[in-house]
């Protein structure tokens, strides 16, 4: 019997209040999980865990355990990897979450020499423009861009994005292109949002550090960074967008940049991940695998 096994069982199944989820999260039965919880109680002579019809949550006894345990499992993470002289030998599954137009333009892409060099890690990789609950499903680490809501979650700064303000090529031969802030009266706007009635529908635009707006019509809302795309490339309106993702395009003259001089400010991308000690060794060599690759595509034009 494993103790070591047992006390991460445990964990995950506080941390998530749930067996069903900790046995997604951990890969293993969810019979397995709950006969690792009943020899952990039987072990210590301790009742661990309160479970209800809806959820499970930890007993005072359950409470001082997973404190310890938490510590305690983190330095065995540590020690792990202190004497490992080879990095291919990192193995697991990785569970990340991240925004669609960067797994679709960046790391899609490119993964594929990731996983040559970690042929034993097992990715599973999340794309959508709905903020996970990273504790709750079982997340590795996020990949977020924009500004952060405080948070417990431990955030790495990977830099920013620089924005443009994108037409299609269709779009400016019947509109036109807009050469001043004046001239957005006549054009619209696609507007985007997390919620729809959230958000005043604006063109965006940093002044010397600070973030002004310029009221604009708009015949379109999205919700969604595919649709955001696809509402610019189908002649509806300028989109205001992370310049990486409409580099292809605006190369290829698909896409047109107007007011340069005029750009949103650039957004912050982050990593977040639950605890700094609890780092898995896999999840840290792709964290900087990805810092690094986000680097290499985020250069300006």
């Amino acid at each position: 019997m494993n103790k070591l096994e047992l006390l991460r069982s445990f964990v995950r199944v506080t941390e998530l209040s749930s067996f069903s989820l900790a046995s997604e999260a951990l890969g293993l039965p969810r019979s397995t999980v709950s006969g690792h919880i009943q020899m952990l109680e039987t072990l210590l002579g301790a009742r661990l865990l309160q479970r209800t019809t809806r959820k499970v949550q930890a007993t005072p006894d359950g409470q001082v355990l997973y404190e310890r345990s938490k510590d305690m499992l983190a330095q065995m993470d540590e020690l792990e990897g202190l004497f490992r002289k080879d990095d291919a030998v990192l193995s697991g599954r990785l569970r990340v979450d991240m925004p669609t137009a960067v797994a679709r333009n960046i790391v899609m892409p490119n993964l594929s020499g990731f996983l040559a060099r970690h042929p034993q890690i097992h990715l599973e990789i999340s794309s959508t423009d709905r903020r996970v609950d990273l504790i709750r499903e079982g997340f590795d680490c996020v990949l977020r861009v924009g500004e952060l809501p405080d948070t417990s979650l431990v955030a790495r700064n990977l830099g920013d994005l620089p924005m443009a303000n994108c037409v299609s090529a269709g779009y400016a031969a019947q509109w036109g292109i807009p050469k001043e802030l004046a001239d957005l009266q006549q054009h619209r706007l696609v507007h985007y949002v997390l919620a729809f009635g959230s958000g005043a529908t604006a063109f965006e635009y940093d002044l010397n550090g600070r973030n002004q707006t310029v009221a604009m019509p708009c015949s379109v809302t999205v919700n969604n960074v595919e649709a955001y795309q696809a509402a610019c490339l189908g002649d509806l309106g300028i989109i205001q967008a992370p310049l990486m993702g409409m580099r292809k395009l605006l190369a290829a003259g698909v896409l047109i940049e107007v007011l340069p001089h005029f750009r949103p400010a650039p957004m912050r991308v982050s990593l977040l991940y639950p605890h700094r000690r609890h780092l898995p060794e896999r999840c840290r060599v792709f964290m900087d695998w990805l810092q690094a690759l986000l680097e290499a595509h985020n250069q300006p034009i």
